[in-house]
């Protein structure tokens, strides 16, 4: 049993760690917010916050032992994961589980768990540690192929790479797009798939596995850029990934949400990615369920019931992105977006922008979800990204 108020420290503090914080807050936590840089999302809405560089060891360390948390919740990939699994040797409550938070930060592992371990059908792919590798195992599984760090975050580095003169840039921009000191890339055969899909999977310390209603989204260069829910899946598609979502799950451990990605290429399932924590493309569950995919995480970690989750009408999200740079951010059109019915606006509190950088989402409920989408596109359009000058 835990003993309110718990202790949650967020280790990332993005717009994902904020709604964790908000619902943390909810329930009468104490947060406490940490990233790289200051005014991070999370931090504004945290009892205390730390400004520090996770991958440093000694660091993380550091500020773990100082505050003493009840569950630590990685948020981000770029963790001296190190550190995390000799503090979860001391007692420290990592979330979901040290190794799974090792073993998830990078596509290798997480890729050969699940293909060569566990014996989870996915892309066929192969590993490149220098230039001349990737010409290699790029011409033996055939173009096009997708190239990606092994290491990254929202799709940095990712290309898809239709000839061979186009490798070299291709290596060139997922080392510029990796996180931490790997030079090593993931090549994966281009699936045409039909539908890709976030199966949200819970797991509790001391009940069933839960899942929510799939998501479908659409990315763009390895980023998200809208999602819907419940995805159209049949029953077997639909049972095929829950399937799949528990055996890695189960191998992982621990307690919390999981955002587990499939595609369905040619009515088949196959495993995409997963990541150890709610997932961008579940953004949409703010809006969709009667509990959302934070507040989940967070029944899960702290061991507290779960009733049933209820999918109440199809949904929609679309992100806001920034169109050029800012160095200090306001928005135009918030009063226009906040006019439609039966929609939402989140604008994450970032406090500058690059051009493409994901500023904030916009949400939608309609009875179809084509129209919940067009509903959300529409409102994320209304949105401007402007210089605060």
């Amino acid at each position: 049993m835990t003993l309110f108020p718990p202790k949650i420290m967020l280790l990332g503090s993005g717009e994902l760690g904020k709604e964790i914080g908000i619902a943390a807050q909810r329930l009468g936590c104490n947060v406490i917010a940490c990233d790289r840089y200051t005014n991070a999302p999370a931090m504004q809405i945290a009892d205390k916050a730390e400004v520090l560089d996770m991958t440093d060891p000694n660091n993380l360390k550091d500020v773990i032992r100082k505050h003493k948390p009840t569950v630590v919740v990685p948020e981000i990939e770029a963790l001296a994961v190190d550190a995390l699994i000799e503090l979860e040797k001391e007692g420290v409550k990592i979330i979901p589980t040290a190794r799974a938070t090792a073993i998830t930060m990078n596509r290798d592992k997480i890729r050969d768990l699940a293909s060569k371990e566990l014996g989870i059908k996915t892309a066929q792919f192969a590993y490149a540690s220098n230039p001349n590798q990737l010409y290699i195992e790029a011409e033996s599984l055939g173009f096009p192929v997708i190239i990606k760090p092994v290491m990254s975050s929202s799709g940095k580095g990712q290309t898809l790479v239709h000839r061979q003169e186009d490798l070299p840039k291709a290596w060139e921009y997922a080392m510029k797009g990796a996180r931490g000191s790997s030079e090593k890339v993931i090549i994966e055969e281009f699936l045409k798939f039909e539908l890709e899909i976030t199966l949200l999977t819970i797991k509790q310390k001391n009940g069933n596995t839960l899942f929510c209603k799939p998501i479908g989204h659409e990315q763009s260069e390895g980023d998200y850029q809208c999602s819907w829910q419940p995805a159209t899946l049949t029953d077997k598609q639909l049972e095929d990934a829950k399937s799949m979502a528990k055996i890695i799950t189960d191998n992982l451990g621990g307690e919390g949400l999981f955002g587990v990605e499939f595609f369905i290429c040619q009515g088949e399932v196959i495993f995409s990615e997963l990541s150890p924590r709610p997932h961008d493309t579940g953004l949409v569950t703010i809006i969709s369920q009667n509990f959302n995919e934070f507040e989940l995480h967070l029944r899960a970690i702290l061991g507290l019931p779960i009733p049933e989750i209820i999918n109440t009408k199809p949904a929609a999200s679309r992100v806001i992105l920034a169109k050029s740079n800012c160095s200090k951010v306001c928005y135009k059109g918030v009063e226009k977006a906040l006019s439609e019915s039966n929609s939402k606006l989140l604008l994450f509190g970032k406090p500058n922008a690059k051009k493409g950088r994901r500023m904030g989402v916009a949400l939608a409920v309609d009875e179809l979800i084509k129209d919940a989408c067009e509903k959300a596109d529409k409102l994320a359009n209304f949105i401007e990204v402007m210089e605060d000058k």
